[in-house]
């Protein structure tokens, strides 16, 4: 390869209004520099081997792990929305590290079972104000991990954490600004914005889910390319397809795979291009700057509509599709009696969890951590019963507990 060509390759000068890795606001708990890598870069390695990185390989995205092993989980999903992240952040001469590391942590602290679970554990835990799986992923990266010998968490920069928590109502981004005034909760405290990074991380997992969903709602079934060439951006890309294709229907998954394929080229280029003319336009000269802005981050209008339609035809067709709607009902049931029987009896969970200060935040921690496969198991061990009797050989359901999660 040329010098020229891998000139060409290489990530372009970050912008005015991008993150800098230099002059990131730092951690929480002091740490030298490392040589070789800045610190978004190493806030990603952090992620890439903390244990709660691996636990979303086993936990549901739409489909339950025992429901097919094509089916996107967790870890396949923050994957995605980290491709594209970067891919879009490299247009945008943003910083590409940061993307990353924001992408593949925003669902640690995801429940077993998906929003099934995290629903769940939100009506268990109400009176201590509830369960929201952008917080636990927060909670995770900041306390539950236990790697270092100095301080509980990751201990991530600054910026890789306010990327993270993406929600936060007034009432809990008070309680965080109290015990770290000043930090990623002020914010929502004060009406400004993340970098432009963690509002691109935030818009690419949407269009990440909306399009493996549709994916893996072909897969399963409970969707057919009839009902998707009735919505607006499905229906265009497909026609588009077929017309430069005309035989590709007959030939098993390529059309799906090139419509969607389309729909995301179509939502990446017209987020990239609105958001590059609304910066332009606002023409902040530093991140700071830009944080006083109004979210800049954005699809076009057209494509905006196109996407809220998409949005709401999965939810009627697929996340209330009967039969998603009877596995998540399951699910609920599972994690809400694990909620009820660990709290009747600590003892049951190891003793790093049963000897928290708070017991029921202790039992919503320890049943967040969970993967689909070791809920289903303590479910089994704890009551007797096997919710989804096609989750695992007999054998496994039988078996003393498994290592804790």
């Amino acid at each position: 390869m040329t010098r020229d060509a891998t000139a060409a390759l290489a990530s372009p000068a970050l912008a005015p209004w991008a993150v800098d890795p230099a002059r990131s606001r730092g951690r929480r708990h002091a740490e030298a520099a490392t040589p070789g890598r800045n610190e978004h870069q190493r806030d990603r390695d952090r992620v890439v081997h903390c244990t709660a990185f691996r636990r979303l390989m086993y936990k549901t995205q739409v489909f339950i792990n025992h429901e097919g092993d094509l089916f996107r989980t967790r870890l396949t999903h923050s994957l995605e929305v980290a491709q594209l992240s970067r891919s879009m952040a490299r247009m945008l001469r943003l910083n590409e590290d940061l993307v990353e590391a924001i992408a593949l942590a925003h669902d640690l602290g995801h429940t077993p079972f998906g929003h099934a679970g995290q629903d769940a554990l939100h009506a268990c835990t109400a009176a201590l104000g509830g369960f929201e799986h952008n917080l636990q992923s927060l909670r995770v990266v900041d306390e539950l991990e236990q790697r270092y010998p100095a301080f509980d968490g990751l201990n991530l920069s600054f910026e890789t954490r306010e990327g993270i928590l993406k929600h936060c109502s007034p009432r809990r981004a008070a309680s965080l600004e109290a015990l770290e005034p000043g930090g990623v909760a002020r914010r929502f405290v004060d009406g400004t914005q993340p970098s432009l990074e963690a509002q691109l991380v935030n818009l690419a997992d949407a269009m990440a889910y909306n399009a493996h969903d549709v994916d893996d709602g072909l897969r399963s079934g409970l969707l057919d390319m009839t009902q998707l060439a009735e919505v607006t951006a499905l229906g265009r890309v497909q026609q588009q397809v077929l017309a430069e294709y005309p035989g590709l229907a007959s030939r098993g998954r390529r059309l799906p795979s090139e419509m969607l394929r389309r729909l995301l080229s179509t939502q990446v280029r017209g987020l990239v291009d609105c958001t590059d003319q609304a910066v332009r336009a606002a023409a902040p000269r530093s991140v700071d700057e830009l944080r006083l802005l109004p979210p800049l981050a954005a699809l076009p209008p057209t494509l905006a509509t196109e996407f809220s339609e998409l949005k709401r035809f999965l939810f009627a067709a697929l996340y209330r599709h009967p039969q998603v709607i009877q596995t998540t009902a399951a699910a609920r049931q599972v994690v809400s009696e694990l909620f009820d029987a660990y709290c009747a009896a600590p003892g049951e969970m190891p003793a790093e969890h049963a000897d928290g200060a708070d017991p029921k935040r202790a039992v919503a921690d320890y049943i967040a951590g969970m993967t689909d496969r070791f809920a289903l198991r303590e479910y089994h061990r704890l009551t007797g019963r096997i919710p989804f009797p096609a989750a695992l050989p007999p054998a496994l359901w039988s078996a003393a507990r498994s290592a804790p999660v």
